[in-house]
């Protein structure tokens, strides 16, 4: 009987879900629609099968699509870079970044438009408010190189308290590789020598019908227990 109402609950999840995802995909066409017509958002949507990869598109890919010219090309971009400033600037309003869901919402609109994988260290003070956040490295497709050095440098001369981390998976799977493990266990080594604390590392990737939470916990997974 739990068997079967479990399986019953879990289908009613999944409908949810779907229909969460067509509204919002309903709304995203409207939007867009108002942006550059009609005509130009079919094809656009067709050629772009989510708000994330048109947010990927180069300008030239946008020039290509029918009925989007340089005009409403540079309207898309530019409406796309309006919403990574709007994300910057709300970062002020966060008092203080003490979950890992507070870290993945107040930075996943930044890193959602990236087509490579790009590592951002984030500095706080000893109420874990936000001082600043720096982009270290810039990456490929599937791989960032990063050495604590250049981690920690902004964080000593930010006078930080402790620092979070964070990158992104444009696959859109936020699993750590054993890459990003051993990264994470070289700054919790080099933090515990400096005494600035690394409080976590979260990787980002998209949500997904099947997984809505976009985003992992490197310390929620176990890797920040005693020895790193």
């Amino acid at each position: 009987m739990a068997q079967t109402k479990n399986k019953g609950r879990e289908l009613c999840l999944g409908a949810q879900r779907e229909m969460d995802v067509g509204e919002s995909r309903e709304r995203n066409q409207a939007l867009l629609s108002d942006l550059v017509g009609e005509e130009a958002t079919a094809c656009l949507l067709k050629r772009f099968l989510s708000l994330t990869d048109l947010s990927r598109a180069s300008f030239e890919d946008l020039t290509q699509v029918k009925g989007v010219g340089p005009s409403r090309a540079k309207t898309i971009r530019s409406a796309f870079l309006l919403a990574q400033e709007l994300s910057a600037e709300r970062r002020k309003d966060y008092p203080v970044l003490d979950t890992p869901e507070r870290v993945a919402e107040c930075f996943r609109e930044e890193f959602r438009s990236y087509n490579t994988e790009h590592f951002k260290v984030v500095c706080l003070n000893t109420r874990r408010h936000i001082i600043n956040a720096h982009e270290i490295a810039i990456g490929t497709l599937d791989t960032v190189l990063v050495h604590p050095r250049e981690v920690f440098r902004v964080a000593i001369s930010s006078n930080a308290s402790a620092i979070l981390v964070l990158h992104n998976h444009p696959s859109g799977d936020p699993s750590p590789s054993d890459a990003d493990i051993r990264c994470t266990r070289d700054l919790i080594r080099a933090g515990q020598i400096l005494k600035i604390e690394l409080l976590d590392h979260i990787i980002l990737g998209l949500p997904r019908v099947d997984s809505p939470r976009d985003y992992v916990s490197l310390r929620e997974l176990g890797y920040f227990g005693s020895g790193g």
